[in-house]
């Protein structure tokens, strides 16, 4: 069975930084356009980043300029560093994935983790 798992959130400042991390596991045959979505409190999920096997980048322009994703395809895990945070960032981190397995292509989901900016 195919599984998403994040892991890095945490609490951090206003103005730092930090990284999160989703790794895919399981049996599955092609791990395609990997990203990362968030839901604050009583909004609805948003995209935030995505990057294709080709390592070509999309970000939403609230986090442009300051988040980066990128994926290690050798270790089947995608990254998004975030840097001069703000408390509007605050939100459960979600990544997502298209994989293929042998029952055909869809989207995975993680089980999210949670960031929160704060003093």
């Amino acid at each position: 069975q195919v599984q998403l798992v994040e892991s890095g959130g945490g609490l951090v400042q206003p103005g730092g930084s930090l990284r999160v991390s989703c790794a895919a596991s399981g049996s599955f045959f092609r791990l395609g356009v990997m990203g990362w979505y968030r839901q604050a409190p009583g909004k609805q999920r948003e995209l935030v980043a995505t990057v294709s096997t080709d390592g070509s980048r999309n970000y939403a322009d609230a986090v442009k300029g300051r988040f980066t994703i990128s994926r290690d395809n050798a270790k089947n895990t995608v990254y998004l560093q975030v840097n001069s945070l703000k408390p509007e960032d605050t939100a459960v981190y979600y990544c997502n994935a298209y994989i293929t397995t042998v029952s055909g292509s869809r989207v995975y989901w993680g089980q999210g983790t949670q960031v929160t900016v704060s003093s």
